[in-house]
Formats: C-alpha cells, sequence, structure tokens
C-alpha cells in the first residue's frame, strides 16, 4: 500500500482551506485517510501552515510520500529540508 502526504479541501465555496492528510494514494482526495497531521489556510493573512511535528516525522519515517505542495510546506515549516 503506498502512502501519501497530500492536502484535502475544506471550507466553503471561494474559501478554501486545506487539512493536511496521510491517506492511501487510491483513495480519492477528499475520501477515507489514515491519519491528519495539519492544516493549511491560503485565505489568511500571512499565511497558516501547521503541522503536529511528531506524527509527521513518523509518518514521513514510516515511508510516506509528501505530495509536491505538501513538500513545499513542509520545508516552510522547517520540518524537512
Amino acid at each position: 500500500m503506498a502512502v501519501k502526504m497530500r492536502l484535502r479541501r475544506m471550507g466553503q465555496k471561494k474559501a478554501p482551506f486545506y487539512r493536511i492528510i496521510v491517506a492511501d494514494s487510491r483513495s480519492p482526495r477528499d475520501g477515507r485517510f489514515i491519519a491528519e497531521v495539519g492544516y493549511y489556510d491560503p485565505t489568511k493573512e500571512p499565511t497558516v501552515i501547521q503541522f503536529n511535528e511528531e506524527e509527521t516525522k513518523k509518518w514521513l519515517s514510516n515511508g510516506a510520500q509528501p505530495t509536491e505542495v505538501v513538500a513545499k510546506l513542509l520545508k516552510v515549516a522547517g520540518i524537512k529540508k
């Protein structure tokens, strides 16, 4: 089973925020997931990025592959180089 860290869209129409989740790569974007490790809100000024560091590092060490966007967010948050 390939596990990915990716964004799950939430919020109202034209006012999105995203939860960063760990999910099976075959499940749909807003479908079933394994764990929630943080959130990202691009509508706030400044942008809000928050991770549960312990859980995020655990999933990365267990082989979860972040998507491109999540990898950039991890870099901004200082979790992954």
